[in-house]
């Protein structure tokens, strides 16, 4: 379930825009997820990766940043992350196509608040996972979504952890990944090699046997 959606602008954590729902069976004070929310908004910078989750008891901050602003979702952990970057990405393409060219010149917080009718729409179309388009979300192939990293709330907050240093340890999986399909593919050429040179050796051997033996 899709609980908390925030939008802040990554140069000074100004909060935008936002669409809470409580839930009251978390266990934990929603004022508490709210504060979380704000205080991630302001460890964010243009070195911090662009897409991440971090946990937070039994609840996932995923956030995404694009052209300088952050898009920001608080779910369950069960909650499908495909699905939820999905959903931050269709976010994205609404708020930027109405308040784009607004976003740097705004001071007052929540300036763009209307923009909640939106986000209540498109929560309701991510509420049941079992809906034919939200199949099709998690389905649908979205890029480094399975390398994108998870993070404890905790870690962040308490211990100083830089975000931007999740961005190294991305890199470093991705190119992990990469030189792993490298030796895959090397390794699949050579043994299609050697068994196609074993076929022209037996053949070989079945000339000559019938060159000395049978003529």
């Amino acid at each position: 379930m899709v609980l908390v959606t925030m939008i802040a602008r990554l140069a000074d954590g100004l909060p935008l825009a936002a669409s809470m729902q409580e839930d009251e069976q978390s266990g934990r004070s929603f004022m508490e997820y709210q504060n979380q929310a704000k205080m991630l908004f302001k460890k964010l910078n243009q070195q911090s990766p662009t897409k991440c989750s971090i946990e937070s008891g039994p609840m996932v901050f995923h956030y995404l940043i694009e052209v300088g602003v952050v898009y920001l979702v608080l779910c369950e952990k069960q909650y499908a992350k495909r699905l939820a970057f999905a959903y931050l990405e269709e976010l994205q393409q609404e708020f930027y196509s109405q308040y784009s060219k607004k976003v740097s010149t705004v001071t007052r917080p929540y300036s763009f608040i209307e923009f909640d009718t939106y986000i209540q729409k498109l929560k309701k179309s991510y509420t049941d996972t079992r809906a034919r388009r939200n199949i099709s979300h998690i389905n649908t192939e979205l890029q480094d979504v399975q390398r994108i990293m998870v993070q404890n709330i905790d870690d962040v907050m308490q211990r100083g952890v830089a975000l931007s240093d999740l961005d190294n340890k991305a890199s470093n999986l991705s190119s992990l990944s990469k030189k792993y399909k490298q030796d895959a593919k090397y390794l699949n050429l050579r043994s299609r090699n050697a068994k196609i040179a074993a076929v022209i050796t037996l053949l070989v051997v079945f000339l000559i046997y019938l060159r000395y033996w049978w003529f």
